[in-house]
């Protein structure tokens, strides 16, 4: 069995795609392919340079990455103008875009919460349903 045919696609297209639900494919440095679930994309500013940044849950197991742990990576543009995918080296940075994706997760949760609120809230009117009075 020969080695899979690998389609190089533009990194930026495949994560900005909300209908995307495959796996994310990247190479490492000694061309090993490694597959990712993509967790978040979080627009973050890092010494006043706006950066997009993708965490990723590893789907094959990476020495030093935990089964429960994803890796934060930066969008970059090589010297062609292409868009490329670094790990974020910079454990500040790294922390804080957790941060930032966790009070996103936190904010739509509530959001979902109050949404739940005001559609399953029963409808009441002024009348009272299934009461007569006597007269006698």
């Amino acid at each position: 069995m020969g080695k899979e045919q690998v389609k190089q696609v533009d990194i930026l297209d495949v994560l900005l795609d909300q209908d995307n639900k495959e796996p994310i494919v990247l190479m490492d440095e000694k061309g090993k392919q490694l597959a990712f679930e993509q967790v978040a994309v979080i627009p973050y500013e890092v010494r006043k340079e706006k950066r997009l940044y993708a965490v990723l849950k590893p789907l094959d197991k990476i020495e030093g990455i935990g089964e429960d742990e994803a890796i934060v990576f930066f969008i970059d543009e090589d010297d062609e103008g292409n868009s490329v995918i670094k790990v974020e080296e910079d454990e500040e940075v790294a922390i804080a875009v957790f941060d930032k994706y966790y009070d996103l997760l936190e904010e739509a949760q509530k959001e979902e919460k109050e949404a739940k609120k005001t559609t399953s809230k029963p409808k009441t009117t002024g009348k009272t349903a299934g009461t007569k009075k006597s007269t006698k």
